[in-house]
C-alpha cells in the first residue's frame, strides 16, 4: 500500500460565485475539499506515494469524490463503501472587512457512522511510513473520535509517524464532549504536531497570552506556546505553529514557526494580498511540511517549504493546493514577483 496515508473525510464544497453572499445568486460552485483530504492530494502533487483512508456511500456523488481523489493521484483503495451521504460544506467568500462564512451539513455523513473496527488496520499501514490526521474527525461523533484514536494507536504500535493538525472546529463539537476531553488524549500518541495558536488553547487547553484577532504577532509569545505544547506532550518530537496576521479578508501576513528538540525557529514572513481563496491554508501548510521533514535534512528548510507552498495556495481557487515542488522552491528562494514563465 501507500507510504503517506491521510485519513479522514472528503465533502462535497457549495461555493457562492465570487464574493456573493449566500443566495445573492442561484448558483454554487461544487468541487471536493476537507482538511485531510486536501493534505492526500498535496502530497501526491509533491510525487509521494500518498493514500486517502475515508468511508463514502455507494452513489454518484461518492464515486465523484473517489474520481476527484484519483485524477491527483491519490491511492483510493481503502475508501469504505458505506452509509448514506457525503458530508457538504457551504462557503461564502468574504471580501476587506466582511469574514469568509462556511455552514456544515455533515451529520450523520459516511465517515461520521465508522468506528474502530471498520477498517483493516494491517492493510492501511502496510507499507506506511507516516499517517496524517486533524482535529476536525474527532469533532464529528464519538465512534468517529473513537476510529482516529484507534488509527493514531495502531500507527504508534507499528512505528509510522504521526502527524496531526489539531484544528479546532467549534461548530461540530456536539455529541457531548469537549475538543480538550478529546484531544488530549489523542495526542499523546502524535509526533509532529500542526497548529495554529486558536487550536493550542481550544482543542488542547493551554492557555497562552497570544491573541488570535488582534492581527499583530510577538513571536516571543509563540515561542513559549509552542514550548509549553512540547512540554505537556514529551512524545511528541516537533510542533509547528502558523502566525496568520489577519488585517482583512484579502490582506494577511503569513509565517510560521517550529520547534523540536535541537530549539526554536522562525520563518520568512510574506505579505498576501488580494487573496484568493484562504480555505485549506492550513491544511497547505500541513501537507508541505510533511514533504519537506522528508525531503530535506535542514529543518528550517523544511519550515520554508511549508510556508511558501501555503503562501502559494491563497494564489489558487478551491480546497486543493495545485502547486508543484520546483515553484515551491522558486518561491523559497526569494522570486515572489509573480512575473510570468516563458
Amino acid at each position: 500500500m501507500a507510504q503517506f496515508v491521510s485519513l479522514g473525510e472528503i465533502m462535497l464544497r457549495l461555493k457562492t460565485p465570487g464574493h456573493d453572499r449566500f443566495f445573492q445568486s442561484p448558483v454554487f460552485e461544487a468541487t471536493f475539499g476537507g482538511g485531510e483530504a486536501n493534505v492526500a492530494v498535496a502530497l501526491a502533487n509533491y510525487g509521494l506515494d500518498a493514500m486517502f483512508v475515508t468511508a463514502l456511500p455507494d452513489n454518484d456523488i461518492g464515486d465523484a469524490a473517489i474520481r476527484e481523489l484519483r485524477s491527483f493521484g491519490v491511492d483510493t483503495r481503502l475508501v469504505r463503501r458505506s452509509g448514506e451521504r457525503v458530508g457538504i460544506y457551504y462557503l461564502e467568500t468574504g471580501a476587506n472587512q466582511r469574514p469568509s462564512k462556511v455552514v456544515y451539513d455533515r451529520a450523520a455523513s459516511s465517515i461520521c457512522e465508522c468506528g474502530p473496527d471498520d477498517f483493516n488496520w494491517d492493510e492501511v499501514f502496510n507499507d506506511a511510513r507516516w499517517v496524517h490526521i486533524t482535529g476536525i474527525t474527532p469533532a464529528l461523533s464519538a465512534s468517529a473520535a473513537d476510529l482516529s484514536l484507534e488509527a493514531v494507536k495502531q500507527a504508534r504500535a507499528r512505528g509510522v509517524t504521526v502527524s496531526c493538525d489539531f484544528n479546532f472546529r467549534g461548530k461540530l463539537w456536539k455529541y457531548g464532549k469537549t475538543a480538550p476531553e478529546v484531544m488530549t488524549e489523542l495526542v499523546k500518541f502524535v509526533d509532529v504536531g500542526i497548529a495554529n495558536e486558536e487550536d493550542c488553547q481550544k482543542s488542547l487547553g493551554i492557555t497562552s497570552e497570544v491573541e488570535v484577532e488582534s492581527g499583530e504577532l510577538d513571536t516571543r509569545k509563540y515561542e513559549a506556546l509552542s514550548e509549553t505544547v512540547l512540554s505537556e506532550y514529551p512524545d511528541m518530537s516537533t510542533i509547528a505553529i502558523t502566525l496568520r496576521e489577519s488585517r482583512s479578508a484579502d490582506t494577511n501576513g503569513w509565517s510560521a514557526c517550529l520547534r523540536d528538540s535541537s530549539g526554536f525557529r522562525l520563518s520568512r514572513r510574506y505579505e498576501i494580498t488580494d487573496i484568493i481563496d484562504r480555505v485549506g491554508g492550513g491544511d497547505s501548510f500541513a501537507s508541505a511540511l510533511i514533504y519537506g521533514l522528508n525531503a530535506y535534512e535542514d529543518r528550517q528548510q523544511s519550515l520554508e517549504f511549508a510556508v511558501a507552498a501555503s503562501c502559494l495556495k491563497h494564489s489558487i481557487l478551491g480546497d486543493f493546493n495545485r502547486v508543484t515542488v520546483p515553484e515551491v522552491e522558486k518561491l523559497m528562494s526569494g522570486d515572489a514577483s509573480g512575473r510570468v514563465q516563458r
